[in-house]
């Protein structure tokens, strides 16, 4: 196994105990600080499109999100996964009732549902979970590579979502890791970048 690889397995390991061990009181609070950062965020309120997740397990929930861009009239579009060849399309949904639940349980937009076109859709902003990130925009995920391989072609504003205590000083880093552009915590909004 390479270094890297298994540098970053050590830390997925690490932070998905320590993520599922919140207490969800705590959990509940964390998330609806997220949200109210992210709705105010201008990125956010400029955007016509918004490119969101569903939350799985204890990732950070940010429906509220969906729910507030619905109610303001934006395009909001949830990802639909490819599992035989790691690639995602974003598909339009005008109700959270058109997200069903794929084999692994994770609420995926119906594939006849429109597809965002960065092309010639309106530039959006792509909300992003991650296991951990750090102060430079480098996220690890589950490590599927889903998010890198559609993120390295996007142009719109990345918004990383993760709790504060889960930017860690450096993650490893492979030659395709996509950099996010905005961190989203509960305890604000950090811009990213080089040091």
């Amino acid at each position: 196994m390479n270094t890297i690889k298994k540098e970053k397995d050590d830390i997925r390991k690490k932070y998905i105990e320590i993520r599922n061990s919140i207490d969800s009181e705590k959990k509940a609070r964390r998330d609806a600080k997220i949200c109210r950062s992210a709705i105010s965020l201008a990125s956010y309120r400029f955007a016509e499109c918004v490119l969101m997740y569903a939350p799985t397990g204890s990732e950070a929930d940010i429906m509220p999100i969906a729910e507030d861009a619905l109610q303001k009239g934006k395009k909001v579009a949830f990802p639909r996964c490819n599992t035989a060849n790691h690639t995602m399309k974003y598909h339009f949904i005008s109700s959270l009732d058109e997200l069903v639940p794929d084999s692994y349980g994770i609420r995926e937009p119906s594939e006849d549902l429109p597809v965002y076109d960065p092309e010639s859709d309106a530039p959006a902003i792509c909300f992003v979970p991650g296991l951990v990130y750090d102060r430079q925009g480098c996220r690890l995920g589950y490590g599927k590579g889903f998010y890198d391989r559609y993120l390295s072609a996007f142009k719109g504003n990345i918004v990383g979502v993760i709790y504060s205590d889960f930017i860690i000083p450096r993650v490893p880093r492979g030659r395709f890791d996509v950099m996010i552009n905005i961190l989203l915590t509960e305890k604000g909004v950090t811009v990213t970048g080089e040091n």
